[in-house]
């Protein structure tokens, strides 16, 4: 259960900070992720400034990825099967640890890219226990009226942090010619975020003893796959993204073709998350009543137009105003989807459903980052980015017809029997 909300309070747009446990929570979860993307600007840098090769920039996504597919049924287990404030601390100090041992490997100042890939695979590891358990503690900071507050505040925090995360890693990586001050600057913030962790407080919740069997553990995926709505939502984000993302290469387009130095990858980095948090803003104060179906493919369909502009483009200011609405279309997507997977699932399979959920996400995410990188070694860095928006544009088509239960959607929040008739 929620933390109680004090009786007779209105919020308005803003309804969600009225919980002191979500304040906190949310606190925490920016100072993480702002530590995490210094944290990335610094080892993209590092890695192509030591091989000069955008595929080894691919391979820093699927590192990430691999620990995630390998362990998603036992950390979405787990998250259900134990205390998850606990374990989101223990996440928490894992992040924290990371960065230590980033800030140790360039102050040895490493040649070989071997030690960064080996932090990163341990990043992956403790990132597959986070999101499943991250992600099922958020029903309970809120009632179910404000979730969809909530996801659209938590989505804002999230970008915010992203927006400033990358532009001061940049910064700070031009300022001190290197990558130890920004580790040394992540590991702060991680140790700031496992502490407003502990703040938390939360009331206890009791969830039903299940059996330790295969049934169980793969509770997940039989929920997604029975639920048409949820399963065209994540697997349309998964493919749109999965093909359209642009972000591994990043580091070439401000080298090679916008040529700017570490700040304006930082930038470059942090523009899709200004759109994307002026967009969860927008929908914290006017939320998704109807149509949220078609409007999520239309969204989708943008995401995949303003990709293929971004990779034309040879002009700074307007790659970063493609960006934008890169980041504004595909949150969109993003509060659908977390509103329909959080409030439909029962809380004692919320992490096994989420495990599920952040494969696709990481599938989309890192994996999309290895693919960036493959086809860029394959085509050349421009042909990869815009054949890539090109594909998102045809899966948005394609899942327009394959999903009528997701294209027909009318609210985020459809009646058990809609579903139903919907999915048939």
């Amino acid at each position: 259960m929620a933390t109680v909300n004090p009786e007779g309070v209105e919020g308005g747009g803003r309804v969600a900070f009225t919980y002191p446990a979500f304040t906190l929570y949310e606190v925490a979860r920016f100072f993480i992720v702002a530590s995490l993307e210094m944290q990335t600007v610094a080892v993209g840098w590092q890695i192509y400034s030591i091989t000069h090769r955008a595929l080894d920039l691919g391979y820093v996504g699927l590192a990430q990825f691999l620990p995630g597919i390998l362990l998603f049924l036992v950390s979405g287990h787990v998250a259900d099967k134990f205390n998850r404030l606990k374990l989101m601390m223990a996440c928490l100090v894992g992040f924290a640890l990371c960065s230590l041992l980033l800030l140790i490997s360039s102050l040895r100042d490493y040649q070989s890219i071997g030690p960064i890939y080996a932090v990163i695979v341990l990043l992956g590891v403790v990132r597959s226990f986070n999101g499943p358990v991250g992600r099922a503690l958020l029903p309970q900071l809120v009632r179910e009226e404000h979730f969809q507050n909530a996801v659209a505040w938590h989505s804002t925090i999230f970008q915010a942090a992203t927006i400033l995360g990358p532009s001061l890693g940049g910064i700070i990586y031009g300022v001190f010619h290197g990558p130890s001050a920004v580790y040394a600057s992540s590991l702060v913030c991680a140790s700031i975020a496992a502490f407003c962790a502990m703040q938390v407080r939360l009331q206890p919740t009791v969830r039903s003893r299940e059996p330790i069997n295969l049934k169980t553990v793969l509770a997940g995926i039989s929920y997604i796959w029975n639920h048409k709505i949820v399963l065209g939502s994540i697997s349309l984000d998964l493919f749109a993204v999965l093909l359209g993302g642009a972000v591994a290469l990043l580091p070439v387009y401000a080298r090679e073709i916008l040529h700017t130095g570490p700040w304006g990858l930082g930038i470059l980095r942090s523009a899709p998350a200004v759109g994307a948090a002026a967009m969860a803003i927008l929908i914290a104060h006017r939320p998704l009543k109807s149509r949220v179906g078609v409007t999520m493919l239309w969204c989708v369909g943008a995401f995949g137009a303003f990709t293929i502009l971004f990779g034309l483009s040879h002009s700074l200011i307007l790659s970063l105003v493609a960006l934008i609405f890169v980041g504004a279309s595909d949150m969109v997507s993003v509060v659908i989807r977390a509103t329909l997977v959080q409030i439909a699932t029962p809380d004692a399979m919320r992490g096994r459903v989420n495990a599920v959920d952040m494969i696709f996400i990481g599938a989309s995410n890192e994996l999309g980052q290895f693919e960036s990188g493959l086809t860029a070694h394959w085509f050349g860095t421009v042909p990869s980015v815009v054949l890539g928006g090109i594909g998102t544009l045809v899966v948005t088509g394609l899942w327009a017809g394959l999903f009528p239960a997701l294209r027909n959607a009318e609210t985020l929040l459809p009646e058990p029997e809609q579903e139903e008739n919907l999915a048939v």
